[in-house]
């Protein structure tokens, strides 16, 4: 099989994630004007409650098809029988979460007043299961997938500003949505179809499948605590405005750690291949690659986001969240954290089958963010929630470095980049400049960003930075 482009899929990967957050905030606005509040509330309850069991019939097959199903890429009968299991794995969990969620909407008076949008919801349940994303990620397919979702989200706005027009319109919002997010999945079925033989088995060794699946299951639903629990616990001790305040930093730290992590995401198939083929070497090798490449772009974004987190919340939210300025500047050295710790997670102790570390880093992580939320929201309220981030962030990256220790040594793989060091300091003087300088909001962050990427490419050309001229040989010899 010819090897795709891991710079083109992490760009497309980047761009259909950044399309998925971009989504919401073109719809939301215009949604919640049209919507009455007791509306907003219906769907946004049903949507959760669906999101539980969406969990329950995934299991930890994505993960767990991704890693193991690279090795059988180029021998279509193996990777054939292993689709086909994998697939009947999660048809049976689909079918029992079908089943739990029916209880729950029959037995609960306040889940059934809203059965009906919920009933819409879980159509997202079937389609994801059909839809078998994974065998995509698998395969390398980002073109494809990228064009599609782009394609069906365009539709979808279309739909909405069409047929939404007043408060009763909740549940066609509901449908729109879920044609949105999972429509698009009948055509992954068939075209899966042509890639792969699928079809439904039961007689194989469920045993070899199921304990890895687990301990993925297992953490994300870990994953799910540790990602809410901030949240929950700023409601339960604060009020909504505080909630408020940190949903935006929230929702802008996503925002950043959803682009620079679909440059991991594209390397994971690969990685999984080159493990599971024993091409130790090999893989070593792409993992520094990986690492060092997303430093170089990392490290200067995330500062780039601490010198104009003002303008950015100012644009994005309006003047009434200036507050949440210094959230998302803790947010962002979280970030640094987080992305370490997934690149070791994804793709050291996911690809080497040592789920049950990643198990416990999300736990342990988990835990500690519980405990510093509880310790600090009284006193610092949105900042405390964000620093508990941090603190959980910076402990699941050590953990996940020290279970990796015997693969990867961070000693190996961590380079020098003078030129990137000299070019993040130049950022840091040039946006502190603009913001002295420079009043309107919007001009002020196009100016800055411009002339920061323009200076730090310069300074990484200057100082014959490995990756830039690896990247100028490529255009010289295209051309």
């Amino acid at each position: 099989m010819k090897e795709k482009s891991l710079v083109l899929n992490a760009f497309l990967n980047g761009f259909r994630n950044i399309s998925n957050l971009i989504f919401p905030l073109i719809t939301f606005p215009y949604v919640t004007r049209v919507l009455s509040v007791n509306g907003i509330g219906v769907y946004n309850f049903s949507s959760s409650i669906v999101s539980y069991f969406l969990l329950i019939a995934g299991l930890g097959l994505a993960n767990y098809g991704v890693r193991e199903g690279a090795k059988y890429r180029d021998c279509i009968e193996e990777e054939s029988e292993f689709v086909s299991e994998v697939f009947s794995i999660n048809i049976v969990a689909t079918i029992v979460a079908y089943i739990l969620l029916a209880f729950v909407t029959i037995f609960s008076p306040q889940i059934n007043a809203s059965a009906s949008t919920i009933c819409i919801f879980s159509l997202q349940i079937f389609f994801t299961t059909i839809g078998v994303e994974w065998l995509f990620s698998m395969y390398e397919e980002y073109a494809y997938i990228t064009i599609r979702s782009i394609v069906f989200k365009i539709i979808s706005i279309i739909l909405l500003f069409v047929f939404v027009k007043d408060k009763n319109d909740v549940n066609v919002y509901a449908a729109i949505t879920v044609f949105s997010s999972v429509g698009s999945n009948i055509l992954n079925y068939f075209r899966a179809r042509k890639i792969v033989s699928i079809r439904l088995k039961l007689n194989f060794n469920w045993k070899i499948h199921l304990k890895p699946i687990m301990i993925l299951f297992a953490s994300n639903i870990a994953v799910q605590i540790y990602v809410n629990s901030g949240m929950t616990i700023l409601g339960f001790m604060k009020d909504s405005y505080t909630v408020g305040l940190y949903s935006v930093s929230s929702k802008i730290y996503t925002i950043i750690k959803n682009g620079l992590a679909a440059i991991l995401i594209v390397t994971i198939p690969r990685l999984s291949m080159l493990w599971g083929r024993g091409l130790v070497d090999k893989y070593k090798v792409l993992f520094r690659d990986i690492f060092n490449g997303l430093l170089l772009i990392m490290i200067p974004s995330i500062l780039g986001v601490i010198m104009l987190s003002r303008q950015i919340v100012l644009i994005i939210s309006g003047e009434e969240y200036i507050s949440a300025v210094s959230s998302l500047r803790i947010l962002c050295f979280a970030l640094i954290f987080s992305i370490i710790a997934w690149i070791f997670n994804d793709g050291v102790l996911i690809p080497t089958k040592r789920e049950k570390y990643a198990l416990y880093s999300t736990i342990i992580s988990a835990i500690l963010n519980i405990i510093a939320s509880f310790l600090l929201i009284g006193r610092w309220g949105q900042d405390a929630t964000a620093l508990a981030v941090l603190i959980a962030e910076a402990a699941g990256m050590i953990m996940n470095i020290y279970w990796s220790r015997d693969i990867i040594k961070l000693k190996d793989i961590l380079e020098t980049h003078f030129g990137a060091i000299i070019g993040c300091i130049i950022i840091i003087v040039e946006c502190a400049l603009v913001n002295r300088y420079i009043s309107g909001i919007i001009v002020s962050t196009i100016v800055a960003i411009i002339v920061s990427v323009l200076t730090y490419t310069i300074m990484l050309i200057i100082f014959k930075d490995r990756f830039s001229q690896t990247f100028l040989n490529r255009l010289k010899f295209r051309r």
